[in-house]
């Protein structure tokens, strides 16, 4: 039994035994006191009643009444007048009172009604003897509130001593605890001193724990200098100090299938981009300033996580292998925030994308590695500083396919026709079909699953895929509206837009449809208009004739730098889920969301809510003036014109 414990029963015992005879000693005194007041409360109401009968003169028909009345007030359990001769004149006797006292309570502990006796005369001429017995349920009752008024006072001084009990308790178990964490950290390979406790015996053996620590740590820090020298030299990039690429592949192959690696971790990829751009516009010896900064923000996770992985892959490529899971792309938002920070003080432009993959033990390294280089892709195309996740686990067949491999896969795919539209509907503040939202599935090999666009789309960016494959989205959806009719929506990537063969084949393909062109509606991302808001200016212009709606989807934050909105000639917004979702209880959102509302239609624009999944959220969007609204809240409404 711990020490702590048999402090605790100690202290626990004498509270009870305290609080125990306590209340044995008030009970009995309580009782005791009860027992003489009730003697004599009887000795008194026999005397009063006696000179009350002495009064009437003897007359056996008033005595007895007085007896009655006195006996009818309920207080007496007998009363009795007993002549000279001991022959039994009047005597009224009543049943025991019910007390309000537990019956176990009244029978543990008796309290007894002695009688009160008191002699009856007329003048010289005795006359007998009056006998009183009051109930004693009355004194039971006032035994069982005393009992339970001592007993909460004793409790609340018990808990009061308790608290105190804990307190002392408590600090003797820190100091304890704070010696044997340093023990601990000891054998961790840690060097902890702890602060000296008050206790002298605690605080004798922390002192000496403290000097033994600050020894080891001296022989441990003289030894590791010369273990890192030889480290650094064998196994780290000479510019920045991290693991090189051998090393660092090493390490996660360890964490993969090592006997020491972690059921779950992560994997962050970084990328500078256009570093030889960068070290042509700024020089050598700042670009390796730039990267020494780089990689000491970095270093700053390995220092805070016990058990993270750091190395430089190659030139503009460094990498952060994680010993925990669920944390990647927290991690990412993190680096990419903080070099955010520091990057654009080497210059303008200087900027970086971050990837985030999930993984767990048992993987292949290449397919952790496709998996975080696809995550790297789909962040680069989203501009200067975005981040990129995906999940290792969801690509098991996954292989670390180079660009040209990548290129090859989805030119395949494009090729053999294996894409198709899903569709998701629109609706308006009537629940009606405004248009079917049709995003792109594209499947990479034949017989797999077609694959939505977060997982080739980034890779077809650094492909130059994205015109043949928006031409084809384009071509479907014509198709699509010519068999039902229906209205259908499809996504324009940001390089597709800004390919001026890419708008002449376009609007050509609009001229041989005009009546399924009236029909369709095409998306170009925000950050496409932000970054080359005069492309997209120009395509919405030469579209208008056909009679296509061209607008802008996830709006939010660069809706503030399109400062020429009013010239764009867009039909439309889709704002971004991140602005839209809980509105209803968001009164300073709600507010901001009316103001982007009035202006928007003030230019003319329908406005559209992304990603609206709570039913609530959707009725204040419709009082806010919202045109249309998509999302899984529109699903449900709409599982007619939900596809398969």
């Amino acid at each position: 039994m711990s020490l702590i414990r048999q402090i605790w029963l100690v202290l626990v015992g004498a509270l009870l035994l305290a609080f125990g005879g306590s209340m044995g000693v008030a009970i009995v005194s309580a009782r005791d006191t009860l027992q003489t007041q009730l003697r004599l409360k009887n000795a008194d109401n026999a005397a009063a009643l006696a000179l009350a009968l002495s009064q009437q003169k003897g007359d056996p028909a008033l005595m007895e009444l007085v007896m009655a009345a006195q006996f009818d007030t309920g207080h007496y359990r007998r009363i009795r007048w007993i002549a000279d001769d001991g022959r039994v004149v009047f005597a009224r006797e009543a049943a025991p009172a019910r007390t309000q006292a537990p019956d176990g309570f009244a029978a543990l502990l008796p309290i007894a009604s002695p009688p009160g006796v008191a002699p009856v005369s007329d003048g010289w001429r005795p006359l007998g003897t009056v006998e009183v017995v009051s109930h004693e349920a009355y004194a039971h009752d006032e035994l069982w509130a005393a009992s339970a008024r001592a007993a909460a006072a004793l409790a609340a001084i018990g808990l009061a001593a308790a608290l105190l009990a804990r307190a002392v308790v408590g600090r003797i178990r820190r100091s304890l605890d704070a010696t044997v964490r340093q023990a601990q950290a000891l054998v961790d390979g840690q060097f902890a001193t702890v602060p000296e406790p008050r206790e002298p015996e605690l605080k004798r053996l922390t002192r000496a724990m403290n000097t033994m620590v600050a020894r080891l740590k001296q022989a441990f820090e003289a030894q590791a200098e010369q273990v890192e020298a030889l480290r650094r030299e064998a196994h780290t990039d000479p510019v920045t100090g991290l693991a090189n690429r051998q090393h660092f592949l090493r390490q996660l192959a360890g964490l993969l299938h090592g006997e020491d690696g972690t059921d779950d971790g992560g994997l962050v990829l970084l990328r500078v981009r256009d570093l030889a751009g960068i070290n042509h516009l700024i020089g050598r010896e700042a670009t390796d300033r730039m990267i020494g900064a780089l990689a000491q923000a970095l270093q700053a996770y390995t220092q805070r996580v016990p058990g993270c992985r750091l190395g430089r892959l190659n030139g503009a490529d460094f990498a952060l292998a994680l010993p925990a899971g669920g944390v990647a792309l927290e991690t990412a938002e993190a680096v990419a925030q903080a070099l955010s920070v520091v990057l654009p003080s080497f210059g303008h432009g200087v900027s970086a994308a971050v990837g985030a993959v999930e993984m767990r033990r048992g993987m292949r390294l290449a397919q952790v590695m496709a998996a975080a280089d696809a995550a790297l892709a789909r962040a680069e195309s989203e501009g200067p500083f975005a981040v990129g996740a995906d999940d290792a686990a969801a690509h098991p067949d996954a292989a670390w396919f180079g660009e040209g491999a990548w290129r090859q896969r989805i030119a395949h795919a494009v090729e053999a026709g294996r894409l198709r539209l899903v569709a998701f509907p629109v609706l308006d503040a009537g629940e009606q079909l405004l248009h079917l939202e049709c995003p792109l599935r594209l499947q990479l090999d034949p017989g797999e699953d077609f694959q939505p666009a977060a997982r080739w789309l980034p890779l077809a960016l650094r492909a130059r895929l994205t015109c043949a494959i928006d031409e084809r989205a384009v071509a479907l959806a014509l198709e699509a509206i010519a068999g039902d009719g229906r209205p259908r929506g499809v996504n324009l990537s940001g390089p597709s837009v800004s390919d001026v063969a890419f708008a002449g084949r376009l609007r050509a393909r609009l001229r041989a449809a005009p009546a399924a062109a009236r029909l369709l509606w095409l998306e170009v991302p925000e950050a496409a208009a932000v970054e080359h808001f005069a492309h997209v200016q120009e395509l919405a212009h030469h579209l208008r004739p056909s009679g296509c709606h061209v607008g802008l989807e996830h709006v939010g934050e660069g809706l503030a730098r399109l400062e020429r909105l009013f010239e764009s000639g867009l039909d439309y917004v889709k704002l971004d889920s991140a602005f839209v979702q809980g509105v209803a209880g968001d009164e300073g959102r709600a507010h901001y969301l009316q103001s982007v509302v009035a202006m928007l239609h003030g230019l003319a624009m329908t406005v559209i809510a992304e990603g609206v999944t709570d039913p609530g959220d959707a009725q204040a969007l419709w009082r806010l003036g919202i045109d249309g609204i998509t999302g899984p809240w529109a699903s449900r409404r709409r599982e007619d014109l939900v596809a398969p």
